[in-house]
């Protein structure tokens, strides 16, 4: 019986030890969101030649993720009232899941928790960013967030259709 003891407490502190390493892992994602008038829906009024970017960071920490963000624009109708992120596919609206800013300047940067789910929507390609304006209140410009690649050097899983490919800007965004 005593032999049996040290041996079982060695494997419950190896158990401890795994899942303590276990949760300390850490996982970082790239997004990218292009945005133009011509994607927003219901179509924006004045604005043919506005234009955007969105880039964010997202580290996954255990149970907790945080995306870190910026957003650049050109050619809006007026002041950027509000961006968002936006649970939605291609051309269709949807609810608002992450507000970024409001009032927003080009080239402002932020950093905001988001949820399990959110991080599904976004690694899925089922959300989108856009940027609001008091003459399009419903939005201005539009882009689906598209998952990059992870920042760890990790690819992305190769997609089934041959003509489908994964674009590769060679780095994490410049302002990191």
């Amino acid at each position: 019986m005593r032999k049996v003891v040290p041996f079982a407490l060695l494997a419950l502190v190896f158990v401890v030890a795994g899942v303590a390493l276990a949760g300390s892992s850490k996982s970082v994602f790239r997004y990218r969101a292009s945005m133009a008038s011509g994607a927003e829906v219901p179509k924006p009024k004045g604005a043919a030649g506005a234009a955007g970017a969105y880039t964010a960071i997202e580290t996954e920490s255990g149970t907790t993720r945080t995306i870190a963000w910026k957003l650049t624009y050109t050619g809006l109708t007026g002041r950027a009232v509000a961006a968002h992120i936006h649970k939605g596919k291609p051309g269709v609206p949807g609810a608002v899941i992450v507000p970024l800013c409001g009032p927003c300047k080009s080239g402002q940067t932020g950093q905001v928790k988001i949820s399990r789910d959110v991080a599904d929507l976004l690694e899925s390609g089922r959300a989108y960013v856009n940027v609001h304006t008091s003459r399009n209140t419903g939005g201005e410009i539009r882009g689906q967030v598209s998952l990059v690649a992870p920042v760890d050097g990790t690819s992305l899983p190769q997609a089934t259709d041959p003509t489908t490919t994964t674009p590769d800007d060679g780095g994490p965004p410049a302002y990191y």
